[in-house]
Formats: structure tokens, C-alpha cells, sequence
């Protein structure tokens, strides 16, 4: 065997050896420190030399591309990172989302396998006076969720907001915002519809306007949220009051939720600006 040249890059070493062979010249590359090109029949040398000296000018073009495509074997030696999701997830979260996140799941797991009723007389906004006392009942509303869209589209947001509040701006400013939030806007739904109500999305909708808010108003601003999926939110929670979207909503409970992350998120901003002076 002969070896013909070696690259540092694997993946242009690959290319040539795609292209050779449909060119019906078969090249091995062995891949160490640098990846090795071999060729077997040596009377084929000089044809592989003037080959490559042409791919050397510009390995970009798209007949070498699309000899790989062609020729292109999957167990060519080369090996690819899986996207790191797990990693990508713990990346934006903090402790209090994966918390919340989990006791999210746990719950909707209880209520496939108990029955929302059961799980409801746990965890509901009270609904008289013998229950007004146990004090978890007026934030564990919010983790409660009826179905897997609810769930995962609630969770997901968390995440997405949530986490980035708790790794830039702590845990601590994550916890007040949703005790705050779920407090507030469990009240609001309870006096509008009765305590027989769940969801993150109180929650959800004030990290919304939280993080819209502190993005456009903080002199750096360490969280944002782009206007358009602002203007979006508030759509449609118009359309929500309006019975637009098709289906029922805690209509009470995100605007109440949007207007606390509001409101939260201008006395937070002031007072970035007073310490920024």
C-alpha cells in the first residue's frame, strides 16, 4: 500500500476518498493524529496525485459534496457528537426550575393515575372555610395541569424564562416572582371561576412581562424577551378574554400573571437605574 497524503481535517480527508471512489479508485484513510490516505494499487498513483492536487484548490465544490452524498458510508470511522439535550437543558436551569419542573411532573403523573378529583382535593385554591388555613393550597394550584399540552406548554416556557431568570438574575428573584405570581393570580381566578383551577401559567405569563420588561428597560439588560413574542402574548390574551382561541383558559390568571411580572419587573428596573447612577 501506498500512502498518498494526510490531512488535518477528517472531514475533508473523507470527501477526497468519497470522490476517488466515484471516480472508481479505492481509498482507505486510517485516522490517528492526522487522517492518513492509502491507496492499494499503486499503478494508480499518478492518476491520485493529479486528483488531488486539484482537489487541494478547492475543496468546497459541490462535485465533492455530492460524491459524498453518493458514496458516503455511514461507517466511515468518523464520529459525531449526539446534541447534548440534557446538557442543553441543565445549561439554563437552576435548582427552583428543575424543581418545580419535577413536582409538575410528578403531580400530572398523580392525576393520570389517581383522577384529577383526588389530586384537586390536595393541592386546590381552598374552597371554604375548613381548608382556608392550609397555607400550600394557595401556590400548589400551579403545579397542577389537566392534560399533556397544558403541561408541556407550560413547562416549556418555564424553562425558557424561568431558567434564564434563575441563572442570570439567582434563585431567590425566581422564587419571589412565582410565589408572588401564583398567589396573586390563583386570587384573581378564584374570584372569577371558583377555586377548581391549575396551572403554571399564571406564573408563566409574569415571567412573560418580567423578562420583556427588564430586557427594554435595564441598561444591560441580563434577561430580554424579543417584542414580537410579547405582542404575541398579549394578542392572545385578548383573544383569551374574548373566547377566540377554542378552547378554556385561566383567562383571570394570566393577566393577572402578566401584570405582577409588569409591575415587578418596573420596581426591579428603577432600582438597577438608581445603583447604575
Amino acid at each position: 500500500m501506498l500512502m498518498i497524503t494526510s490531512f488535518n481535517n477528517p472531514r475533508v480527508a473523507q470527501a477526497f476518498v468519497d470522490y476517488m471512489q466515484t471516480q472508481g479508485v479505492i481509498l482507505t484513510v486510517q485516522h490517528h493524529a492526522q487522517s492518513d490516505i492509502w491507496l492499494a494499487d499503486e499503478s494508480q498513483a499518478e492518476r491520485v496525485r493529479a486528483e488531488l492536487a486539484r482537489f487541494m484548490e478547492n475543496p468546497g465544490d459541490p462535485r465533492y459534496l455530492a460524491a459524498s452524498w453518493q458514496s458516503g458510508h455511514t461507517d466511515s470511522g468518523l464520529h459525531y457528537r449526539r446534541f447534548p439535550l440534557m446538557a442543553a437543558v441543565r445549561e439554563r436551569t437552576g435548582p427552583l426550575t428543575l424543581a418545580i419542573a419535577a413536582l409538575s411532573v410528578l403531580v400530572f403523573v398523580l392525576m393520570g393515575i389517581l383522577g384529577d378529583q383526588s389530586v384537586m382535593m390536595w393541592l386546590a385554591w381552598p374552597w371554604d372555610a375548613s381548608v382556608q388555613y392550609e397555607a400550600w393550597r394557595y401556590f400548589t394550584h400551579a403545579i397542577m395541569h389537566f392534560s399533556l399540552l397544558h403541561i408541556v406548554f407550560n413547562l416549556f416556557w418555564w424553562w425558557y424564562l424561568g431558567g434564564a431568570v434563575e441563572k442570570r438574575l439567582g434563585s431567590g428573584k425566581l422564587l419571589v416572582i412565582t410565589l408572588i405570581s401564583a398567589l396573586l393570580s390563583g386570587f384573581i381566578q378564584h374570584e372569577l371561576t371558583g377555586p377548581w383551577f391549575g396551572g403554571l401559567s399564571g406564573v408563566v405569563y409574569a415571567l412573560i412581562g418580567y423578562v420583556w420588561l427588564r430586557g427594554v428597560r435595564d441598561p444591560e439588560p441580563q434577561v430580554a424577551l424579543p417584542n414580537g413574542l410579547f405582542i404575541f402574548t398579549v394578542l392572545l390574551m385578548v383573544a383569551e378574554w374574548f373566547g377566540l382561541t377554542g378552547f378554556s383558559v385561566a383567562s383571570g390568571a394570566h393577566t393577572a400573571g402578566l401584570v405582577i411580572g409588569l409591575a415587578m419587573a418596573l420596581v426591579d428596573s428603577q432600582n438597577v437605574r438608581k445603583r447604575t447612577q
